[in-house]
Formats: structure tokens, sequence, C-alpha cells
């Protein structure tokens, strides 16, 4: 060993031991909120290196949004701009529970490269490595809700709830969704790809969102599917929505929507906790 390196060597070594033999009090823990805080921002950065990840909450709804409008619009209301005014608030509850799957998605990756391994060696809240990416990916549905309602608005919807009622409408759909997540999270954590977990994701969202009352008027459908779709809870949510924009909300609804909401946290919550603890 040339005398060079052997004094880089005693270097390295004399900086561990000054580190470990400090005095100096340590930092405070970080607290839940401030470490969920910095998940959530990491998440965002993500979406900052890989812009690529935003097509699913800009291009695609904005080619939903057109297809169905001009494709349907004609055969199920007479005219494009009767339909839109329905079929607005359904595609926005399609197209941002559709994009609350790539929760799961997501966790699943980091989980399967080693990433969550490492995060549980630090001294942070544990359940802020889930809640953060929840958080941030709140921020993608707003931008979603955002574009398409810019969009049915320079083609003509027309909300008879004002402002007031789109907000509303919106805030209910983010609630239902961030719930939802829950969901796509414990498929993350217990499921073994992400390949996986996004066929899970496809076979659940497929029926519930197709099945539903947000291309058509659930009186032109047969009678033995109404049952189904009048129980579905993508259908109670877009009626929910439908109501707040247009300004003829059902309070039966909206409270439906809000307890589908707590059960989904209530039942998924604890279970991706404690799937997440057993992955240690």
């Amino acid at each position: 060993m040339s005398s060079t390196t052997k004094h880089e060597a005693i270097t390295e070594v004399e900086d561990i031991l000054a580190v470990v033999s400090s005095t100096r009090e340590r930092p405070p823990r970080p607290s839940p909120l401030s470490t969920s805080l910095t998940f959530a921002w990491r998440g965002l950065l993500k979406i900052k290196h890989v812009p690529e990840q935003l097509l699913d909450v800009t291009v695609f709804p904005v080619m939903m949004l057109l297809m169905f409008t001009y494709l349907f619009g004609g055969a199920v209301a007479g005219s494009t701009d009767t339909y839109l005014q329905d079929l607005l608030p359904g595609i926005l509850v399609m197209q941002v529970t559709w994009i609350s799957m790539y929760t799961g998605h997501t966790l699943n990756r980091d989980i399967t490269k080693g990433v969550h391994d490492r995060f549980r060696s630090l001294p942070i809240w544990r359940p802020a490595t889930l809640v953060g990416p929840l958080l941030a990916d709140a921020a993608r549905y707003a931008m979603a809700s955002t574009i398409i309602l810019v969009l049915g608005i320079v083609l003509g919807f027309r909300p008879q709830g004002g402002i007031q009622g789109v907000l509303a409408g919106v805030g209910l759909m983010l609630v239902f969704s961030f719930s939802l997540s829950w969901a796509w999270t414990l498929a993350g954590v217990t499921m073994r790809s992400p390949e996986a977990v996004f066929g899970l994701g496809n076979m659940v969202m497929f029926p519930l969102t197709f099945i539903s009352n947000v291309f058509v008027p659930v009186d032109s459908l047969p009678g033995w599917l109404q049952a189904f779709v009048k129980v579905n809870p993508i259908s109670i949510l877009v009626s929910g929505v439908r109501g707040l924009m247009h300004g003829d909300a059902a309070t039966g609804n909206i409270t439906l929507v809000l307890l589908i909401s707590a059960a989904l946290v209530a039942v998924f919550g604890p279970f991706t906790m404690s799937a997440y603890r057993r992955r240690e």
C-alpha cells in the first residue's frame, strides 16, 4: 500500500470515528406530517424527471372526452351538446378513478427494486412511505380534472351549479379516488410484480366503469343489468358529481359516496399497513 493510499484510509477511519463518538445532539425525529409531505414531494419529483408519466393525465383524458362525445352524442342524446352535459362528469370520474390504479403499480415497482428496504432503515413514521405517494397522486387527479373541465367548457359544457358546484363535484371525486387508492396500495404491497398489479386493476376497473351510468342512462339498460349498475359505486359517484355540477345534487348520493369512501379507508388502510409490516 502506498503512503498516499494509507494516509487516505487513516483519514477516512478518523472521520468515521469522529461521527460515531460525536456528542452533538441528534436532530429531532421528523413529524408524521413533514415525513409524509417529503415523500409526496418525492412523488412529484418523479413526474419532473420523467414527464412522460403525465400522458395518462393530459393526453388520454382529451382523447376519451373527444372520442365518446362525438361517437355517441348523436345516437344517445340527439346532439353532442346535450350529451356532453351528462357525459363530462362521467368521463371525469372514469379517468380519475382509473388513474388511482397507478398508485399500487408505482408502489410495487419501488418495492421490487428495493427502494423501500432503504426507507425501512430510516427513523421515520413508517406509514409516510405510503401516505406520501397517495398525496402526490392527488395532485395528478387534480391536474386531470382541470384538463377535462377546460376542454369540456371549450366544447360547450355549461354546469348549472356554477363554479361552486364544479368545485364541490371535483372535491367529492377526489375524496373517493384517494380512498380507492388504498385498495391499489394493498395490491401494490402484496402482489409480486407491477404487471400483476396492473392486470388486477384492469380486471376490476373495466366492469366498474363501463357497466355504469357514465355513457348511457340506467333506464336504457336491460332490467337485470340495471340492478348491478344502480349499486355500482362508480354509478353512485357519477350521480353525485353530476348533481353537484348541475345544481340538483341528491343528499343521499353524496352521503353514500362519503360512506363508501370511509369504508374503503377503514378496510384497506389497516390491511395495507399489516401487509407492509409483514414484508419486513
